[in-house]
């Protein structure tokens, strides 16, 4: 898992950028990334992952979603399969220009800084909004910006909405610690399906266990642990989603136990496998890879 600085440049003759992305998922490279834009994803159909800051989560029948600036995300086509269809706004706060005394600039403005914590509007909302965005497609100059402000201040309005985080990413824990992190993050991709050593692993970022324990806890605000398992986790709902037995998606996906894969399950989704084959059949998934209630830590990477 990369960690990179995205430069975005904005279309021609406008002050953002419009993106439609509708090619093979194939085509594009959805990883870990940040930029000073605001950006706002639309998925149109479809199921993926979220990962916007410290959360991580699936998501069925598309997606809306408003990011802030710099914080590290991934792209929605993240364990999607085809097709996959988005739009992508992304824009710098700079170019919304109001006077001071306008409701509408504070309600924006609010929205915004909401946005920091990463913005998940329901399933109506994103139904509301879809031929606006669409029609953003097809407009040009003035109009396209015009349509910018009208979807933010109904959106800035919406309270059909759930925040991702508790707390906002600094996306300079990544960059500062951009290498270390990348190969961390890799081996748990390449290896997540066999026993992890945390001793192999502290050893690769350089570290002693002690100060790889220290770094990762203040880095994530979660234990190497934790993360492995959540990452764990996450695998093993797409498997489901894939028709796989929970049997073969314990083994498959490094837990060693049913018993244990079981109670982790229940523990981050908050439903136990079977609950979440049967919800996800009747088209209900929406599962958040979390932490207990009573537990105050965030979603990994």
């Amino acid at each position: 898992m990369k960690v990179t600085f995205e430069r975005v440049i904005p279309n021609e003759k406008s002050s953002f950028r419009t993106i439609h992305n509708n090619s093979p998922i194939s085509e594009f490279k959805w990883e870990y990334h940040y930029h000073p834009e605001i950006e706002l994803v639309c998925v149109i159909s479809g199921n993926g992952t979220r990962h916007v800051g410290y959360h991580k989560s699936n998501y069925t029948n598309g997606d809306l979603v408003l990011i802030g600036s710099n914080i590290p995300h991934s792209g929605f086509g993240l364990n999607s399969i085809d097709p996959h269809e988005e739009i992508v706004l992304q824009f710098k706060e700079e170019i919304l220009q109001f006077p001071h005394q306008e409701v509408e600039a504070r309600s924006i403005k609010n929205l915004l800084e909401l946005s920091k914590y990463g913005i998940h509007f329901h399933q109506k909302v994103k139904k509301a909004m879809l031929p606006r965005l669409k029609l953003m497609l097809e407009s040009e100059g003035y109009k396209r910006y015009l349509l910018l402000l009208e979807i933010l201040f109904e959106l800035s309005k919406c309270k059909d909405y759930d925040l991702l985080n508790k707390e906002i990413m600094p996306y300079t824990i990544i960059s500062k610690n951009k290498n270390r992190l990348e190969n961390i993050f890799t081996y748990v991709e390449h290896h997540y399906d066999k026993d992890i050593d945390i001793e192999e692993v502290a050893k690769l970022a350089n570290l002693t266990l002690p100060a790889f324990c220290n770094f990762f806890k203040k880095a994530t605000q979660i234990t190497f642990t934790e993360f492995v398992n959540r990452y764990r986790i996450n695998k093993a709902c797409l498997l489901m989603a894939q028709d796989k037995s929970i049997s073969e998606c314990s083994y498959q996906c490094g837990f060693n136990n049913v018993t244990y894969f079981n109670r982790m399950f229940k523990k981050y989704t908050g439903k136990t496998p079977s609950e979440f084959i049967r919800n996800y059949s009747h088209s209900n998934l929406n599962v958040d890879v979390k932490a207990e209630k009573e537990t105050k830590t965030r979603v990994s990477f």
